[in-house]
């Protein structure tokens, strides 16, 4: 390792550099209040970085692989889907060591191979029993070579890729076994030799999991190995039989790896104080703590103590001067955070020494506010948490990067930040100011020398953080099932968006206006427009009232761009209703070309020709067939001859049908798609039911939710005291076919509001109406899908994140 060390010895810098590094840093993370400009980012000196890493048994990571960018990645999913426990299984392996493990970290699927293991008869081999483990992949570029050769397979060794393994596995398989059923043996003896016999008491152990909740560190160790990419698949995992190379004694794994990478975090819970308490509580700090502590580890500190101590008996300007002097840079860029409001409150940072305790005192935080020549300074208590909570990452984040770096010789190439939910306390625009300069903050001066990289990983729960950094750095968490067993899939949005060309500009943006809650939530609902986004929480309230306690993400898509998110929501795996319209039209001649002022009449995008009828096409007149061209149609029910539906998602993406005969006729299976095994995403559509109106029945469908809404509650609908829904028709009504003739009328009318339809619908008392059959069914399949989900999070609550 002596190469690693002359490497690191040559970033060794005094004070006075790391002061004037820290300024340079921290204002140019300020210096774009509104977003850095394309290109100037430059956050490696170096090639190495981690590439990727699996975790297998640990929690409900039965087994991911998380690969990361080289500068920032975002981790993002559902509450309770492992994003907590994939950064802490990294502080755990790599600075915690083996007692920092408990049973409890091991997958629930673990458990009952352990306990099977225990009463297992026979040879028990080492393989046999379940480990924890943490793979690293470092990319590694030729300059950095020289940083890896502990931990290179052979010298044989080809490409970019390195990697680790680190496992928590038994010590000794048969001494493991022995011990436990000793204890095993003398606890049920023991228990058997009670006054009047053992009872319904069970000593301990009473398998071989409890045996190890109390004895996991003393059977259990942290073994190393080499891995050989060659050995690996594209998925990286291990081809069958490949037996790693235990990394030796000297100078061993554990000092291997902290001569590579160093892994820090910054955690949610800050505990900044606030000023509504008398203290802050045992656990807070305020902000002039945190700075002073910062000024203390890294800046340049005033070198002669006795003239400050002469200023301070004199006056206590010439500190105070000091101090202005050394944060200059600082309170003027934390000054541009764009804090609102249009008296901003200024920062000053003030001696709090006497002559009692002149070394000990904290430099204090202050608020200027107003103007003046005695304007007015307030304690930092004064102020919101979250600009506190601004300020304070900052801080923190450069103090790592810092006591990274003073590290000198022994300073490690590769720095890794955990930062959990930056969002707390900030509003949306300054968790935007946050993640656009995040990068920034991390950037390493050319001074630092070329092998020194930094990493940064954001867990968060906020669309706004999303909003700025768009599809690639996204790494989501997506939970599962297997049996009874929760697990976890980790997928990287960086693949779909190389693999997405057609749509994937059109997903970016829309889901920036939508702030992104996708990502976040349990399930989603694709619904066709305004009225249906009103209208969900009433009609969830009344058909399908658990999945209020769920995240649920609605999505006003539309027909004719709901099939652009299939590839995402397919991608994801996210359980997806989609409610949309039948939107039926009678096709016009093929030679129309189109009336712009008819406001019944639609462009249709008609089907393509099949497979099988193009390669007919191709064989009786030598060439491709063509692409079809556009029809134009007008807007009818549904129950007119021949209707198609002009909705392209119906047409091309559930059921994939577009004649209106063939949606009624589709099954049940053909509006859903299964995927590994279980139903993901289901659509939902008018098809006829039953109608009555004045004494007389018929099976109708509506063509739109507002004519399916008039249908199925006729009666209401049709009273005088409904007016303000705007379905009420005029004059006799003879049957129900008329009221169906009549609501498409009405609502395909010029005159027709659809916004003051749904207003008028949430105004009455919501056990007047009911809910369309179309819209119930597809929310009843839906909360049968979440609430499976979610019975298994409770069952596997134990577990955490």
């Amino acid at each position: 390792m002596s190469t690693i060390s002359g490497s690191t010895m040559r970033c060794s810098r005094n004070s006075q550099k790391v002061g004037t590094e820290l300024k340079y840093r921290i204002s140019a993370y300020f210096r774009f209040p509104c977003g850095i400009p394309t290109g100037s980012l430059s956050l490696r000196g170096g090639t190495m970085h981690l590439h990727s890493y699996r975790l297998r048994n640990f929690r409900r990571l039965r087994d991911v692989h998380v690969e990361l960018a080289s500068d920032i990645s975002i981790f993002v999913g559902a509450n309770n889907s492992g994003k907590t426990s994939a950064t802490q299984a990294m502080q755990m392996f790599l600075s915690g060591g083996k007692d920092s493990f408990s049973l409890y970290d091991f997958s629930s699927h673990v458990w009952p191979v352990l306990d099977e293991i225990g009463e297992r008869v026979g040879e028990i081999s080492d393989n046999d029993v379940p480990s924890v483990s943490l793979d690293l992949w470092f990319e590694v570029g030729a300059d950095d070579l020289y940083l890896v050769i502990p931990i290179l397979p052979s010298t044989a060794w080809a490409g970019t890729l390195v990697g680790v393994r680190i496992e928590l596995a038994p010590k000794s398989v048969p001494e493991l076994i022995q011990r436990y059923r000793s204890a095993h043996d003398d606890g049920r003896a023991k228990a058997a030799a009670l006054d009047n016999g053992p009872g319904d008491y069970v000593p301990w152990p009473k398998s071989l999991s409890d045996y190890l909740l109390q004895e996991l560190k003393r059977e259990y160790e942290l073994r190393y190995f080499v891995l050989d990419h060659m050995q690996f698949d594209a998925a990286f995992q291990a081809v069958a039989g490949y037996e790693p190379l235990p990394l030796g004694s000297d100078p061993g794994g554990a000092a291997v790896l902290k001569s590579l990478i160093k892994v820090d975090f910054l955690n949610a819970q800050r505990h900044l104080a606030d000023p509504s308490t008398a203290t802050g509580g045992g656990r807070s700090e305020d902000l002039s703590k945190r700075l002073s502590r910062f000024y203390q580890r890294n800046l340049d500190q005033r070198q002669d103590d006795h003239q400050a101590l002469k200023a301070l008996f004199d006056s206590e300007v010439g500190l105070n001067k000091h101090l202005a002097e050394v944060f200059k840079d600082t309170l003027e860029r934390l000054g541009r955070l764009g804090y609102p409001g249009l008296n901003n409150p200024r920062l000053e940072i003030k001696s709090a020494l006497n002559p009692a305790s002149i070394m000990t005192q904290d430099a204090r935080v202050h608020y200027i506010v107003g103007g003046g020549a005695q304007p007015i300074t307030l304690p930092d208590t004064y102020n919101g948490l979250g600009f506190k909570n601004l300020i304070y990452m900052v801080v923190e984040v450069l103090d790592l990067q810092e006591r990274w770096k003073a590290e000198e010789e022994k300073r490690a190439p590769l720095h890794l930040i955990f930062i959990e939910e930056p969002e707390a306390h900030l509003h949306a625009q300054l968790q935007q100011v946050f993640i656009r300069n995040i990068l920034e903050l991390l950037d390493i001066p050319d001074e630092a020398g070329g092998s020194f990289a930094s990493q940064a990983v954001i867990t968060t729960h906020s669309p706004h953080i999303l909003y700025e950094r768009g599809f690639k750095p996204i790494r989501y968490f997506r939970r599962d099932l297997i049996g009874t067993d929760q697990i976890t899939e980790v997928l990287n949005l960086s693949a779909f968006y190389a693999q997405e060309t057609e749509h994937r500009d059109f997903l970016q943006r829309y889901l920036k206006l939508t702030h992104c809650d996708l990502f976040f939530s349990d399930a989603a609902v694709l619904v066709e427009g305004n009225v249906e986004r009103l209208l969900l929480p009433s009609m969830i309230e009344k058909a399908a009232k658990s999945l209020r306690s769920s995240c649920i993400c609605i999505l006003e898509v539309g027909g004719a761009f709901g099939h652009k998110f299939k590839s995402l929501i397919e991608f994801l795996g996210i359980v997806t209703l989609i409610i949309t319209d039948v939107d039926s039209v009678s096709l016009l001649p093929a030679d129309h070309a189109g009336d712009d002022e008819d406001d019944d009449e639609l462009e249709v995008e008609v089907e393509a020709p099949t497979a099988e009828a193009a390669n007919e096409f191709d064989e009786l007149l030598g060439g491709a067939a063509p692409a079809p061209a556009p029809r134009y149609g007008k807007k009818c029910l549904p129950s007119v001859s021949g209707a198609v539906s002009s909705n392209q998602t119906l047409v091309k993406w559930l059921p994939a049908k577009q004649t209106i005969a063939e949606l009624f006729a589709a099954p049940d299976h053909e509006k859903e798609t299964p995927q590994e095994g279980k139903t993901r995403v289901r659509v939902a559509y008018q098809t006829p039911v039953p109608v009555a109106w004045n004494g007389q029945n018929a099976e109708l469908a509506g063509r739109t939710l507002e004519e399916a809404f008039g249908l199925e509650n006729a009666a209401w609908c049709q009273s005088v005291d409904q007016r303000k829904l705007g379905l009420r028709l005029r004059g006799a009504v003879a049957d129900p076919a008329a009221l169906a003739t009549g609501l498409h009328k009405r609502v395909s009318g010029a005159k027709f509001d659809k916004t003051k339809f749904a207003l008028g619908v949430l105004t009455a008392p919501p056990e007047q109406w009911e809910v369309p059959a179309y819209i119930s069914d597809g929310l009843t399949w839906l909360k049968a899908q979440v609430d499976l989900e979610t019975e298994a999070e409770l069952d596997g609550a134990m577990l955490g994140e």
